[in-house]
């Protein structure tokens, strides 16, 4: 048996072969610029909801409790949408929805407008809603809720499922990383998995009570800075240490490299 165990010196990511070492840096390349992706997609959308740039607790609560003192078509033209049409042609579309979204405005009015601004991409993309029939663009005029319970279901169950696959392949290469304390190390690979949770929960929560926005954020951010921590961990270890000759030879999985 102790033959066996001295047999397994190299089961850390100093010493992995470089097959193993090229294909997990290939994939935490990849989760990396992933993230980044992500980041630059919730700052682009829901980063917008507010009509200012970047991210705040006010983005979170129009998306999820919605902007109940208006409708989620005046959030949209105030908001992601605001600079695909000049400020008097959204004006007239506001004016049109607060006044109860008529039929005959709409065919001498407004359908023009959302023509002219609007179809080019909602009137072809099927992920959008077609804002050029009248009856969608009516239910848009109506008080804005944020996520529907659908969407909400939706989104979820794709996070949770999707994202947790990412985190376990992340958090099982980080397990051969040597150097860390032991509980220090199990905490970051539980970490992601805990505030995917929390972030997930406090849609639902939100949507009940604007108050839990502030969960949104603080999940976000912690299971990314744990990730990231994980990411830029386990490159280091598989690359630099071995190129400044800093090799360790030790089980990682039997809690041999750990302080």
């Amino acid at each position: 048996m102790s033959q066996q165990n001295d047999n397994l010196k190299w089961l850390n990511l100093t010493r992995l072969a470089l097959p193993v070492k090229v294909l997990f840096t290939g994939y935490l390349m990849a989760i990396g610029v992933g993230l980044m992706m992500a980041g630059l997609q919730i700052l682009l959308t829901h980063g917008m909801a507010d009509g200012k740039f970047g991210l705040s607790v006010d983005d979170i609560v129009y998306s999820y409790y919605g902007n109940r003192t208006g409708s989620k078509l005046e959030t949209a033209l105030n908001g992601i949408m605001k600079d695909k049409a000049p400020p008097a042609e959204r004006l007239e579309i506001i004016k049109w929805v607060r006044n109860g979204a008529d039929r005959k405005t709409w065919e001498q009015k407004i359908k023009p407008i959302v023509m002219k601004r609007c179809a080019k991409c909602h009137a072809h993309i099927p992920t959008l809603p077609n804002v050029t029939k009248y009856e969608v663009a009516k239910k848009l005029a109506a008080v804005d809720h944020g996520a529907s319970i659908k969407q909400l279901t939706r989104l979820s169950h794709i996070h949770l499922f999707g994202i947790s696959f990412i985190f376990m392949f992340v958090g099982f290469i980080f397990s051969f990383a040597v150097g860390f304390n032991r509980i220090w190390k199990m905490i970051l690979i539980f970490t992601p998995f805990a505030f995917l949770i929390v972030d997930v929960a406090s849609w639902w929560l939100t949507k009940w009570n604007p108050n839990f926005a502030w969960f949104t954020i603080i999940g976000g951010f912690a299971y990314t800075a744990a990730s990231t921590v994980m990411i830029l961990s386990s490159l280091w270890q598989m690359w630099i240490m071995p190129w400044r000759g800093q090799y360790r030879d030790c089980n990682a999985w039997k809690g041999e490299c750990d302080r």
